[in-house]
């Protein structure tokens, strides 16, 4: 029998993964409406990834809209037109820059924790045993964890977003000599719905994305230390792809609707 070749080879692990993915999000949805409902360990789940994921999210947006305000004022001091920063900034943090930068800390740091978590969890049989104690382990360790992701990652933008301009404002108000109040009214008058609504709407696939993909990397580790190692690292590479496929989705249907 011919060997494939390691491209192909690639390509048609690729495709079998998808498939496994889907296979796993479908089982998560009909476990999603079927009692018990495991709303202690959802809380649970949601404090944790939340109050431990702020603090890298806050210093993410004010770096971030603290770095893109100071690169892009020399170019429009250049063509006079320094009065677009704020509708400028907040428009690209808020519609693609803040979303997608957040998302992909998350990813590292959601992603990899829960791949990790079930990953150590399927390697010292602990699935196991809740399998044979009667009690589901799919919905007490995975429908908590991608719920919690799913409602906690547009409330992390949001807040990452909010740093990131008061980052950009302070860069005005110390470089243009520009009050906060002014900036964040120029700020509010150049938003709109159209930007926020697709921002919004895809943020919440971009955590469903993180918390699902990490739990099925986790909850089929293979045994071994070295099986959830390559959980963990497998679930940040293939969100952030999958983030990027997402995105990009995101933008085309959004073109259409208000291009």
């Amino acid at each position: 029998m011919e060997k494939k070749a390691p491209f192909m080879e690639n390509i048609s692990s690729f495709f079998i993964e998808i498939g496994a993915l889907s296979r796993f999000a479908a089982r998560f949805y009909r476990e999603l409406f079927s009692p018990p409902f495991e709303f202690r360990e959802f809380l649970k789940q949601s404090y944790q990834m939340g109050n431990k994921s702020l603090l890298l999210v806050g210093v993410t947006g004010l770096i971030l809209g603290l770095v893109f305000t100071l690169q892009s004022r020399p170019t429009l001091l250049e063509f006079g037109a320094v009065s677009w920063m704020p509708s400028m900034i907040s428009i690209s943090i808020v519609r693609e820059i803040g979303p997608m930068m957040i998302a992909l800390i998350c990813a590292g740091r959601i992603g990899s924790s829960i791949g990790a978590e079930l990953g150590s969890m399927r390697v010292t049989e602990q699935i196991d045993a809740m399998e044979v104690s009667g009690t589901n382990p799919f919905k007490f360790l995975v429908v908590t964890r991608v719920m919690a992701a799913t409602l906690m990652l547009p409330l992390l933008i949001i807040i990452g977003d909010l740093i990131a301009l008061f980052g950009s404002a302070m860069v005005e108000n110390i470089k243009g000599n520009v009050s906060f109040t002014l900036y964040f009214n120029e700020v509010f008058e150049a938003l709109t719905y159209s930007d926020l609504l697709p921002a919004t709407v895809k943020s919440f696939f971009f955590g469903f994305a993180i918390g699902l993909v990490g739990c099925f990397k986790g909850y089929y580790s293979s045994k071994g230390t070295e099986g959830v190692g390559k959980a963990s690292n497998s679930a940040v590479v293939f969100t952030s792809m999958l983030l990027f496929i997402i995105d990009f989705v995101a933008v085309f249907v959004t073109d259409i609707i208000y291009g």
